[in-house]
């Protein structure tokens, strides 16, 4: 009998070790790059699954890299595969102010054949994976002066449909949601578009954007009182349209946003004030110490950490290895592809915020 127990014991943790184990390999950490073609051999990319090259752009109606120095670095990424067998290396066109001309070009047929042939040849001309589309974005306002039109809907599903034709199922192919209620309302037709892509990013990051005069959560994992916008909201509406959990990843910011002219009320949060700039997370130290008069804050609805400086009257908004930390975990709890982050260049070389992701992922209680 008691060796009967044993022989159970054993199959069920052996099963739950396998299960643990399929897990971890399944779960995508998909980093944005954009940095130099010399720096990013520095960072610990075997804890990458995915490593995206940003960005090229549209020249006419094909895909472009703008010079050398873009050309370089993604032979960068490409050679970290020598480290690093299993990472996919995938290049993202487009970008905030990198699709000036996407509603024009791909309102037609011919030219979306035309996109998805240079896709098809630039992926195999640097033995890449695949593509990640960021049109920032389809049918609705995005950056200033951005081309948009009610059609961008369909024909962003054309788009797709054209793209997996020609790169086939050997390639992968995702694109870069907008985190907010109006995109995820107005801008992709899910049901269609769904099935067609490998993974799907969404920007749980610059909620609060540069051009909102109230502070608030720029990257926050849960809704307040004060703010909708979240991480939590994003995957819910989602999943609320037919999204399977399976396609989706959650962004984390690898940068804070500040806010001057904020008054002290609330130590900042949702307040008036104005956009000043951003900072990368390998900066924190030495631009937002303690020291130089900020002091830390933890919102526990949302989720989230926030800076206040009375002095400068800055109100700083970001993740940090707390938030990314539960990010990580809700990605898993919640049957999610992953989590993605912009971007890989604005971490440390070693004991950054990848390295958190990483240690979530492999905390033995998972």
């Amino acid at each position: 009998m008691k060796t009967v127990r044993i022989l159970i014991l054993t199959c069920i943790f052996f099963s739950i070790t396998q299960y643990l184990y399929s897990q971890k390999k399944d779960f995508a950490v998909f980093g944005y790059y954009a940095g130099r073609a010399t720096m990013v051999d520095s960072f610990p990319v075997e804890k990458l699954t995915h490593i995206c090259f940003s960005f090229t752009h549209l020249k006419g109606s094909a895909i472009s890299l703008g010079n050398r120095r873009d050309s370089a670095a993604l032979v960068s990424c490409v050679a970290l595969k020598k480290r690093n067998p299993q990472l996919k290396v995938i290049v993202s066109m487009g970008g905030w102010t990198g699709c000036y001309s996407c509603s024009e070009v791909f309102s037609t047929d011919s030219s979306r054949k035309i996109f998805a042939g240079s896709v098809k040849k630039l992926l195999n001309d640097f033995t890449a994976d695949g593509l990640d589309l960021d049109w920032e974005y389809p049918a609705i306002k995005g950056a200033p002066g951005h081309p948009y039109s009610p059609k961008d809907k369909d024909n962003f599903t054309a788009l797709i449909r054209t793209l997996r034709d020609s790169m086939g199922r050997g390639k992968e192919l995702s694109f870069a949601a907008g985190g907010f209620t109006q995109y995820i309302t107005e801008s992709v037709d899910w049901k269609a578009v769904t099935p067609l892509v490998d993974r799907i990013n969404i920007m749980t990051y610059d909620l609060i954007t540069g051009y909102d005069t109230v502070t608030g959560h720029h990257t926050g994992l849960y809704s307040t009182p004060n703010q909708k916008e979240s991480c939590d909201h994003a995957v819910k509406m989602l999943k609320a349209k037919g999204v399977p959990a399976s396609k989706l990843l959650i962004g984390a910011a690898f940068y804070a946003r500040i806010w001057e002219n904020v008054q002290a009320d609330k130590d900042g949060l949702y307040g008036k004030g104005k956009f000043l700039s951003g900072v990368s997370y390998s900066r924190f130290a030495s631009q937002l110490s303690a020291d130089s008069g900020f002091v830390y804050h933890w919102d526990p609805v949302a989720s989230a950490p926030y800076l206040y400086n009375a002095n400068k009257k800055w109100f700083v908004t970001f993740d940090n290895s707390a938030s990314v930390i539960l990010k990580t975990e809700y990605a898993i709890k919640q049957h999610l592809n992953g989590i993605m982050f912009w971007q890989l260049a604005d971490d440390n070389f070693s004991k950054g915020l990848l390295d958190i992701v990483d240690e979530t992922i492999h905390k033995p209680h998972r």
